[in-house]
């Protein structure tokens, strides 16, 4: 999975369809994490595999929700 780490330049808009493209990615993942570990025949590496891109599209998630937040000054 190459998913793009840079979000400094992209058009807001854009960053909304990715962020929704992430985050039915990341839901996907742990969809299959579950199914995976409710059959307990899953590969702990493959299952490892799994749950580390779900946390790199984690971080991106809160990447991309950070930039499309504005910053508040108190």
């Amino acid at each position: 999975m190459n998913a793009p780490t840079d979000i400094s330049m992209k058009p807001e808009e854009v960053l909304r369809v990715e962020l929704e493209i992430f985050k039915r990615q990341h839901r996907d993942l742990d969809e299959a994490i579950a199914a995976l570990g409710e059959r307990g025949t899953a590969d702990p590496l493959t299952l490892q595999r799994l749950k580390k891109q779900k946390l790199r599209l984690k971080d991106i998630i809160f990447q991309i929700e950070d930039r499309l937040t504005p910053d508040i000054i108190a």
